[in-house]
């Protein structure tokens, strides 16, 4: 399908690979993998023609199509979003112009005539491909996915203009995956989804029909999306077979096995130099002394790449706060007439580590400003407990930086007693090292300043921390380091983040933002899944409970499920435990609020669907009108039928959905 041959690339002096050799099959799942600065993303751009080797070969199969996308910079204009997708299909949507073109031409013709048959042969031939290009459903396939990718069915008709960078690339992205094509070029393609967009992008990756290739600092969405990990290492491409995971594995053995190989190739060296030094000026020993050193020569050496040091970071440990952290009792957010936040309760205890979820827009970061008093209450209150001194980042916290301090200077006054060594060191971690951290801020672009907040707020953190998507800019190395360093702090942390396994390793509580309800959920993000499932599927009973808040007794969580609590139910629900509910908590079930939405959206999407496939059955109905061939009655006779059985099931379940929503 494409292949690299002894390809080198080099940047200025620097080599980033070389001798690369690399076969990319049909269907393929791979990762590319490296450090940062090895060059990922320029050797994508080879892959995707727009940049050229500087020795070597690149070949691909005639005919095969790549679609690429960066990490930045896609600006797209005067089209509305719902267009812009559809341009995808240019030639499909050519095709059926012209198949009306042709049907109005042979309404005219006289049908014994050659030019009737000339016409019928070609409509027949375009409207064969048409059907299977899918041409009846590509409004449908827009439509999908740009749901998919967190567009509402109101922002179809938006201009592109009209949204931000991180939209832009959703727009971008949404076109490729439209596209299909042969290979898939993504780099860095999660950096602007929120979870729930990203779990559906991995689901649509898995299903993927033809091959791609991934550069991505999710470790988690590279484990279920990839079978294969090419690693730029030591100027060299080495190939692995398998996730994530078993990279890192193979890895380690690898490792092993070369500096095993070059142990043995310095004492074989260091065996022939012996020899050499202590023969070589006698006259006797001359010719074995030549043969050492001609055998020295052609020694290939084995190079072992200085490797990044590990990072091994704490906090400072604070000062313990008391128990209670949070309180949040009828708590409201309105802006305007646009309802935030409604009648929201929840608590949060010391020591818990609790991640916000919620597609983007749900207010999860006005719910983290509320509890740093950022922002005030339209109703209700949040309160925080006896001292308890909170911190907050921000997603834009690189704004409150003093653009003229130098980097060192200013992240060494706010940790005094860190020693300098140590301070450098967590700020190479974070991708600033040697002259870097000279710099002064101001000259940093704004991800390199949000990246040095987060590390100047590792050094002194408070009791309290409250992050707002952490480890946005950053590589795999700098989130480790962050993971490390959050799971040893004895505060309590809330934070957003859209790496999932950041949130698996890190979580002890998920508060769910969705519709103006906070829903707290007991576990890390796997168990927030499966009991989100379990509920989806019904098998959760008396298992809700409204979060009242009321005197705790001695061993009970506050937030916990209380039976019988007095007062008005709010918009907070507590999920604890398994399938065994009490009966007391089955008079409070109702339909999961994401299984509602999708039915609804499958209801919207089969009410258009269903006036498609009538109009292709009439049309289809009306050809076998007019006699061509018996092959080309035979071929619609068979199409009527699938079209008829569609109908029939998109009838049926239409049906169904919506009295189960009435009901």
């Amino acid at each position: 399908m494409l292949s690299l041959q002894n390809a080198g690339k080099r940047f200025g002096p620097r080599i980033l690979f070389t001798e690369a050799n690399w076969l990319i099959r049909n269907n393929e799942k791979t990762a590319l993998v490296g450090a940062n600065g090895t060059g990922k993303s320029t050797l994508m751009k080879v892959l995707a023609g727009l940049e050229t080797l500087d020795y070597g070969e690149l070949q691909r199969t005639r005919g095969m199509s790549i679609g690429y996308l960066p990490q930045e910079g896609l600006r797209l204009t005067g089209r509305t979003i719902f267009e812009e997708c559809l341009t995808v299909f240019d030639e499909i949507r050519e095709m059926e112009g012209e198949i009306e073109r042709l049907g109005g031409q042979m309404a005219e013709l006289d049908h014994e005539s050659a030019e009737y048959a000339s016409t019928a042969e070609r409509f027949s031939l375009l409207q064969e491909r048409f059907h299977a290009l899918d041409g009846y459903a590509l409004d449908a396939q827009v439509g999908a996915v740009l749901t998919g990718l967190g567009f509402g069915k109101e922002d179809w008709s938006r201009l592109t203009d009209e949204f931000s960078g991180g939209w832009q690339m959703r727009i971008a992205l949404a076109k490729l995956l439209l596209a299909k094509p042969n290979l898939l070029l993504l780099d860095e393609p999660t950096n602007h989804l929120d979870l729930e967009t990203r779990n559906w992008l991995e689901e649509y990756l898995k299903a993927y029909p033809f091959g791609y290739i991934l550069i991505s600092h999710d470790r988690y969405f590279l484990d279920v999306t990839i079978d294969r990990t090419v690693e730029i290492w030591n100027k060299r491409l080495t190939i692995y077979n398998g996730n994530y995971t078993k990279y890192l594995s193979q890895k380690d053995e690898r490792k092993a096995q070369l500096e095993a190989a070059y142990k043995n190739q310095r004492d074989q060296i260091e065996h022939l130099e012996a020899f050499i030094s202590r023969f070589r000026y006698q006259a006797t020993k001359a010719k074995q002394v030549q043969s050492r050193i001609k055998e020295l020569e052609k020694i290939e050496r084995i190079e072992i790449p200085e490797e990044e040091p590990v990072i091994h970071f704490k906090f400072p440990q604070p000062q313990p706060s008391g128990r209670m952290v949070v309180e949040a009792d009828a708590l409201a957010k309105s802006y305007g007439e646009k309802k935030v936040l409604e009648n929201v309760r929840f608590t949060i205890e010391r020591g818990d580590r609790v991640a916000l979820v919620g597609v983007n827009g749900a207010g999860k970061s006005t719910l983290i400003k509320l509890m740093m008093g950022l922002e005030a209450a339209s109703a209700g209150m949040v309160k925080l407990g006896h001292n308890v001194v909170p911190e907050y980042f921000a997603q834009d916290q690189y704004k409150v930086l003093d653009a003229e301090a130098r980097m060192l200077d200013d992240i060494s006054r706010a940790a005094v007693k860190v020693p300098e060594s140590e301070l450098r060191s967590l700020l190479g971690c974070f991708l600033f090292s040697g002259d870097d951290v000279f710099k002064p801020l101001g000259v940093l672009s704004g991800g390199e300043r949000n990246r040095f907040a987060l590390a100047r707020i590792l050094v002194s953190p408070s009791n309290f921390l409250l992050l707002d998507e952490p480890t946005n800019h950053l590589d795999m190395r700098a989130k480790d380091v962050l993971l490390e360093a959050i799971a040893n702090f004895s505060g309590t942390v809330v934070f957003v983040s859209h790496d999932r396994y950041f949130i698996d390793r890190l979580a002890t509580r998920v508060l769910e933002v969705e519709n103006g309800t906070v829903t707290t959920y007991e576990g890390n993000y796997e168990d927030y899944l499966r009991k989100k499932e379990e509920l989806a599927a019904g098998l959760i009973a008396g298992s809700i409970a409204s979060a009242v808040p009321t005197p705790v007794s001695k061993g009970e969580r506050p937030g916990a499920p209380i039976s019988g609590a007095p007062g008005s139910m709010g918009n907070t629900i507590v999920i604890e435990g398994g399938p065994e509910g009490n009966g007391a908590g089955a008079k409070n079930r109702r339909l999961n609020p994401i299984k509602q939405k999708q039915m609804e959206e499958r209801c919207a999407f089969l009410e258009e669907e269903v006036p498609r496939v009538e109009a292709a059955l009439a049309h289809t109905e009306q050809q076998l009108g007019v006699y061509v061939s018996a092959a080309e009655t035979q071929r619609l006779t068979t199409l009527a039928e699938d079209l008829r059985g569609q109908l029939q099931a998109l009838t049926a379940e239409w049906e169904e959905l919506m009295m189960q929503l009435e009901a």
